[in-house]
């Protein structure tokens, strides 16, 4: 059989495609910036990272043993990593719901989208947004809704104490003060 039908391995185990995945039967919600930020990501994939590395693979591949290219298979590696980063981003953004926060109309509750700042039993505040899975960036202080702080806060009012299950037992949370 001919080598491009055949599967390379490398040794490398296939990654699922659904790394952050949603609990059973749950919607997809995304903020219209996160659906910017998978359109974007996936345009700049699709456009300009796999066309550099599909010229990289064919000049490593042009220079002939490929078993000991290092161009040629990492290129080929890279491509795979690409490729499947795509098939994920285009099933995202296929089942994504997009959900304006701004159009919101009660603002002293805790909805999809909101920032909010508690205070935890130690008194310590945090501000977190509420936001889609596939979106949440912790260094941001975004949290995915299905995250137990989210879950906690979600629906609770403005000076709300709602309860969160922890590790080491149940923390009590104060909701200080809502934006959207």
């Amino acid at each position: 059989m001919n080598k491009a039908f055949t599967k390379e391995t490398d040794g490398e185990e296939e990654l699922p495609d659904a790394v952050n995945s949603l609990p059973k039967g749950a919607k997809n919600y995304i903020t219209p910036e996160g659906m910017e930020r998978l359109q974007a990501e996936l345009l700049q994939l699709r456009s300009i990272d796999r066309p550099k590395v599909v010229e990289t693979v064919s000049w490593a591949a042009s220079n002939g043993d490929r078993s000991e290219n290092g161009d040629y298979i990492y290129g080929k590696k890279r491509l795979r990593e690409i490729d499947r980063r795509m098939r994920f981003l285009i099933k995202r953004i296929e089942i994504a719901e997009v959900v304006n926060p701004a159009l919101q109309k009660n603002h002293d509750q805790v909805f999809f989208g909101a920032t909010v700042t508690y205070a935890d039993s130690q008194a310590v505040e945090r501000t977190v947004r509420i936001v889609g899975v596939d979106e949440a960036r912790l260094e941001m202080n975004e949290i995915s809704w299905i995250s137990p702080v989210a879950q906690a806060l979600m629906k609770a009012w403005d000076g709300d104490v709602v309860k969160m299950r922890t590790p080491s037992g149940v923390e009590k949370l104060e909701i200080l003060k809502i934006e959207y």
